[in-house]
């Protein structure tokens, strides 16, 4: 396999789907030399069709706003890859969701999902639908609208969406509400990030957050480091930033900052509790603007406008919002005013040249599909609590959580090591998530 080769077919392809190919292209180019040493993979053209997804659902959804006028938005489900369970993704709901960011989310999910040591293939869905500034009956006609169109391409044993950006445990109720009327029976496995009250497991909704922190935790031992007193920076204030600065906080770590489209909130004494906490409100709020904190708290934020969290000098960076979202300026910025690791929260969330100047400047970095499995794995314990018609404490959630980020933490170290010693934590993690994948379809057949 020569990664230029397929990547030159792909983007003949696939010329507009940037986030797709520069997915693809990260990939591939981290497996090249594992690939090559199976021939058994390149007879059976195992790259060839693990790069393409099984199957696209395109949906017209159309619904009605709180002026009685007929909106319509586009709706998606990409099924990637079922080689080592059900398709397990979730939906998004954003105003810049296309195809493209799609594809590269279902892709970047299968090999996330093989890390977690479950059962489970790679899948995303959403939306074009912007929730900002939407009432919440707006929102739970749209949700309904969306449902009706998707019903019938899921279940517990086929494909099982989730939260993401966009979609909460408000959304997801709405889902489910008009998926049980519609399938006429009480599975509450279609769906992962329930409420607690019908099905929901304890701890996912902090479980990317948590997760993610448990991952840096076993990076920085491992790197001969502590988390205690460290400065972290975090961007975004929904789900995944609540838990991770939540968790950061409880490790010992000084979150002082987080951000959002408008700007950024330095905090030089670090997260309170009742900040936390306000991070929900915000997110409920449908407002999408950080400013709100520092109006809660004047006297412990500093609110300033068109600036990211990557300028506030830390010693950690965790990009916990959007795909892209830390370019190498923001890398340079971040490693001149004193951070040395990186751990990506939010998917894709570094452009390649951001991770290039990391990795060759004494930053050290890890990847998304490593770090934040553990919002998909906290799903897989859920979709188990279902199946079985049981719910565990958080103790036993969290024990699970613990070994599953310990687990990956462990494969990107045994297949990312490189000759000096030193840890490729993004080869590390695409070769162990490809090559069981890759092993599944081989054994699977041609399909």
């Amino acid at each position: 396999m020569k990664t230029t080769d397929i990547m030159a077919r792909l983007q003949q392809k696939y010329p507009l789907e940037k986030e797709y190919l520069q997915a693809v292209q990260e990939v591939l180019e981290s497996i090249e030399d594992v690939y090559n040493q199976h021939p058994e993979f390149e007879k059976a053209k195992i790259v060839e069709r693990i790069v393409e997804p099984d199957r696209i659902f395109t949906f017209r959804v159309t619904w009605t706003d709180d002026n009685g006028e007929v909106q319509t938005n586009t709706g998606y489900r990409i099924q990637f890859n079922s080689a080592i369970g059900p398709y397990k993704g979730g939906l998004r709901f954003h105003k810049a969701v296309t195809p493209s960011m799609l594809k590269f989310l279902g892709f970047e999910q299968t090999f996330k999902n093989a890390l977690t040591t479950l059962p489970m293939g790679g899948a995303k869905g959403g939306s074009d639908f912007d929730p900002v500034g939407k009432s919440n009956d707006e929102i739970m006609r749209f949700c309904q609208a969306f449902m009706l169109e998707l019903w019938n391409c899921i279940g517990p044993d086929q494909d099982i969406p989730a939260g993401d950006v966009g979609v909460g445990g408000r959304e997801i109720g709405y889902l489910y509400g008009m998926y049980k009327k519609l399938a006429r029976e009480y599975n509450t496995g279609v769906l992962t990030g329930k409420g607690g009250t019908w099905g929901g497991s304890i701890l996912r909704p902090e479980a990317t957050g948590f997760g993610a922190l448990y991952f840096t935790q076993h990076l920085l031992e491992k790197a001969g480091k502590s988390i205690v007193g460290k400065r972290v920076s975090l961007s975004g204030f929904g789900n995944v930033a609540w838990g991770a600065a939540t968790k950061a906080r409880e490790l010992g770590a000084k979150v002082v900052a987080i951000s959002g489209p408008d700007g950024v909130c330095e905090i030089p004494d670090g997260i309170t509790p009742e900040m936390i906490d306000y991070m929900l409100v915000m997110r409920a709020s449908n407002r999408n603007k950080v400013q709100d904190m520092a109006v809660k708290f004047p006297t412990l934020c500093k609110f300033t406008e068109g600036k990211k969290s990557w300028s506030v000098p830390v010693d950690i960076a965790l990009p916990c919002a959007f795909q892209n979202e830390l370019s190498e300026e923001d890398a340079k910025e971040l490693k001149a005013n004193g951070c040395w690791c990186c751990c990506e929260v939010s998917n894709m969330g570094c452009q390649p040249g951001a991770i290039h100047f990391f990795q060759h400047n004494g930053v050290l970095f890890a990847p998304g599909k490593a770090v934040n499995a553990g919002g998909v794995a906290t799903s897989g314990l859920e979709m188990t609590q279902n199946a079985e018609h049981i719910s565990w404490s958080g103790a036993e959630v969290d024990e699970k959580l613990h070994f599953i980020m310990k687990s990956i933490h462990e494969q990107c170290v045994k297949y990312g090591t490189q000759p000096d010693g030193s840890i490729d934590y993004v080869k590390g993690a695409n070769i162990a998530g490809f090559m069981k994948v890759a092993t599944a379809m081989l054994e699977q057949g041609i399909i």
